[in-house]
């Protein structure tokens, strides 16, 4: 079964360049190693939430907001699609995770539908 893991940080948080690099570090790590065992099927990081633009149509019309969209602390900083056998493995995974010890990571099943 598929699985969205979704990486929550909080972009006011002060982190150091050393920091930072060995961040990079551990989850280039651990994307290897989940690639390489064929649980992360893909994934990536995403820029700023303050550099992101939100899209409704209403009565037609198309309106453009700035983003973020959640007036929230913590922004969606990336995400991975796992495939598992079920949530406990999932969360397993996510568990593992070196941004587990940073932000908050949410787990959320794909709906299942019949690939044609």
């Amino acid at each position: 079964m598929k699985y969205m893991l979704l990486f929550w940080v909080d972009e006011s948080g002060e982190v150091t360049a050393d920091e930072d690099a060995a961040q990079i570090v551990a989850v280039k790590s651990w994307v290897e190693d989940m690639t390489e065992r064929g649980i992360t099927l893909s994934g990536g990081s995403l820029r700023s939430a303050r550099e992101a633009k939100i899209a409704r149509v209403r009565d037609g019309e198309l309106l453009i907001t700035d983003g973020p969209f959640a007036e929230t602390k913590e922004q969606i900083a990336g995400f991975d699609v796992l495939e598992c056998a079920d949530l406990d493995e999932a969360i397993g995974v996510a568990r593992r995770h070196p941004m587990a010890r940073l932000g908050v990571l949410e787990v959320r099943p794909f709906w299942p539908f019949e690939e044609d």
